[in-house]
């Protein structure tokens, strides 16, 4: 399952950090790396973007890049 297919609220662990270059580094130095404890908090009214809490701290990304983050329950 991808990040954005996620239910607000659950918590699910990070698997695998998908994208290419740029994209996939950004998101792995914002914290979001294999085996991290991400939430979906609230998703905006149009649904994007997605605000995530992971790490002890609040990310807000676009919903085209959580299609790149694989997760499990």
């Amino acid at each position: 399952m991808t990040l954005d297919q996620l239910p607000v609220g659950q918590e699910a662990t990070v698997t695998v950090v998908g994208g290419q270059g740029a994209l996939r580094r950004r998101l792995l130095d914002m914290g979001i790396t294999p085996k991290t404890k991400i939430q979906i908090r609230k998703v905006a009214p149009l649904g994007d973007p997605i605000e995530l809490r992971l790490r002890g701290y609040l990310l807000t990304i676009r919903k085209e890049d959580a299609q790149q983050i694989e997760v499990e329950l």
